[in-house]
């Protein structure tokens, strides 16, 4: 793989690769990069990999491999802590709900107070440690995740601010300090940049190259989830508290007289909110109308009224903080006003090419505009052009045809797959059990059941159960709970990285979960020797987006569309039992639809080279004698 990427770098062709688990392909694609002299960015879909990109991979290669190079971690802006905005709860600003029961000392304050003045003791500290004081403890990039404890995201937004709000270092008061800042220019200084893809993918959107450095060379690590990613940020999404939030930092700013606007803009927030939740699950029509088209109308009309009031606010602020500080709350209500505008005129103008939709939980609907094909953005705006960096694109599991799903100009890239340093076809076994009823047929759930307890009882636990709902797991919990001695783990108890640690070190223990479980869990060892997947992972057919790709792909829709996606997270389900080369153990997918459809093959051909079987005497035979060995 490092050979690949070597020649992809010095042929300046994109290259997408292919690379099963244990492959090690972050050392495959950073030997080559660093040795060849490249500036690159590394995108990465999940925390995880950024963490050991940066804690593991990165420090190894400074110390061995006899190239000196500098490396940093990039994140969006609210990952970091504001100044500015510690500056303005500190001094009590009005817009700012420390307390249950007004200002006070901090026996006063409610539980969010409480979490939000630690907050601003994390933030003072990590200030003087970047300040090089001596003496300071705690944050010295003001990153959210340097913190020994997790915040409520209330808490943490009170002390942070987004691109949508941040006017910028050079119209800050704060600007001096700024955490985020500080973070740009150690990564315009560095060799190899980390971000995480949904941070790359804004840059493309926002079309600001200043966002990051530029770079040689793009490796896209996680592809699979890149078309995803790319979709959600190349577009926008409104709420109701989205608007809230602009009318408070208003309020704060505008004198009394000119605090009607804000109520309204207030009023305009619950009438869309109402609307959005009448309206969850459905797609939005091209030319809007109705009820919706009244509520985007009414609040983009106040929005532009407000916005108009903080153009003319400039001496009329009533913080307590007074001065820039008053000035830096007003420009961020502008800037997020001038956004709030822009958005809603994307939905109200929907352009072809592009879908909208209402989702999220009852409380807290959201409308969503993406592109229908994120493919010509990309080839427009990154694959393309004068200053295009060199791209790779790796996963354990690449989807069929990504590089035409992504735009990848034909015959400007090369694909190649470099398998997997694990001896599949021994130490693993793939079982579909065809005896069992169309999942769709009445009768499937209780023999699911059935032949998932005897898997189970076979393996003496130590097994990971993966659902593709909730209330499917919901279900076999129960069952399982009634009918099994060992310990039944499931999804709602801990959480994650608890949940994988208690599963792991509690042998003979069961962990029942649902698609977040599906990948970044990594349990190596005797812990873990039955993964169970209870249906085929198709997508939703009511899912918006999917829906107008179906409809954009026409008579090969499911081919195209939903198989591909299905290949995917099967393959990601499955990679979850064999993580080292001492691993052994079944997967047994209880959809009898892998061993009958006519589809069957692309999915079969997704998942690594395992022995198949139809037979569960064979699987509990292997299972049976795993668990006596130990």
């Amino acid at each position: 793989m490092a050979q690949g990427v070597a020649r992809a770098i010095k042929g300046q062709r994109h290259l997408v690769v292919q690379a099963g688990t244990g492959t090690g392909k972050s050392l495959a694609y950073l030997v080559p990069a660093l040795t060849l002299g490249c500036r690159a960015v590394v995108s990465t879909a999940t925390k995880a990999l950024q963490d050991q990109l940066a804690q593991r991979d990165l420090p190894r290669l400074s110390s061995s491999l006899g190239v000196r190079f500098t490396f940093a971690v990039l994140k969006g802006r609210s990952n970091y802590v504001c100044m500015q905005r510690v500056r303005e709860v500190s001094e009590g600003g009005e817009q700012l709900e420390l307390s249950t029961h007004g200002r006070g000392t901090s026996s006063q304050l409610g539980p969010l107070g409480r979490e939000v003045q630690r907050l601003l003791r994390w933030a003072a500290a990590g200030r003087s440690a970047a300040a090089g004081r001596s003496g300071a403890a705690g944050a010295v990039t003001g990153d959210r995740a340097e913190l020994a404890w997790e915040p409520s995201d209330a808490a943490w937004a009170q002390v942070s601010t987004s691109w949508r709000e941040c006017p910028g270092a050079a119209q800050c008061p704060s600007g001096g300090e700024c955490f985020a800042e500080l973070a740009r220019r150690r990564a315009s200084d560095a060799d190899v940049v980390v971000v995480n893809t949904h941070l790359y993918a804004t840059s493309l959107a926002l079309k600001e190259a200043e966002i990051l450095p530029p770079h040689d060379l793009v490796v896209f690590d996680e592809a699979h989830e890149l078309e995803d990613i790319a979709s959600a940020a190349l577009g926008c999404e409104l709420n109701q508290g989205r608007v809230i939030a602009l009318a408070r930092s208003s309020r704060a700013v505008l004198a009394a007289a000119a605090r009607d606007v804000v109520s309204d803009v207030d009023d305009a927030a619950a009438v869309l909110g109402n609307v959005l939740r009448d309206q969850r699950g459905q797609a939005v029509v091209r030319p809007v109308e109705g009820d919706l088209l009244h509520a985007l109308t009414l609040l983009r009309e106040r929005t532009n009224r407000l916005a108009e009031q903080l153009r003319k606010a400039t001496g009329t602020a009533e913080m307590s903080s007074g001065g820039r500080g008053s000035d830096a709350l007003r420009h961020r209500a502008q800037k997020a006003s001038s956004h709030l505008i822009e958005d809603v005129d994307a939905v109200l103008e929907l352009a072809e090419g592009q879908v909208a939709w209402v989702e999220g939980a009852q409380n807290a609907p959201v409308l969503r505009v993406a592109p229908i094909d994120v493919g010509a953005v990309l080839l427009e705006r990154l694959w393309e052009g004068e200053d295009a960096p060199t791209a790779v694109l790796t996963s354990a599991t690449v989807p069929p045809r990504l590089g035409e799903r992504l735009g990848l100009p034909e015959g400007r890239y090369d694909e190649m797959d470099v398998g997997s340093p694990f001896a599949y076809g021994e130490q693993a076994l793939l079982y579909c059990p065809l005896h069992l009823p169309d999942p769709r047929s009445p009768g499937f759930e209780a023999a699911m059941h059935e032949e998932l307890i005897a898997l189970i009882q076979a393996a003496g636990g130590r097994t990971l159960a993966l659902f593709t709902s909730w209330r499917s797991m919901e279900a076999a919990v129960r069952v399982a709970r009634e009918r099994l001695s060992w310990r039944v783990l499931a999804q709602p108890d801990l959480p994650k990285p608890k949940l994988v640690a208690e599963f792991t070190q509690d042998r003979g223990s069961c962990l029942f979960a649902t698609m977040g479980f599906w990948q970044g869990v990594d349990v190596p060892g005797p812990s873990l020797s039955l993964v169970t997947i209870d249906r085929l992972p198709f997508p939703r057919p009511d899912d918006p987006l999917l829906q107008a790709r179906r409809e954009a792909a026409g008579p090969r829709a499911f081919e195209l569309i939903d198989v591909p996606r299905a290949a995917t997270l099967l393959a990601q389900g499955a990679g979850r039992l064999v993580r080292s080369r001492e691993d052994r153990g079944v997967v047994a997918v209880l959809d009898p639809r892998l061993g009958r459809a006519r589809y069957r093959w692309d999915l079969v051909r997704s998942l690594p080279p395992m022995r198949r079987t139809r037979s569960r005497a064979e699987v509990v035979a292997f299972l049976e004698h795993l668990a006596a060995s130990g």
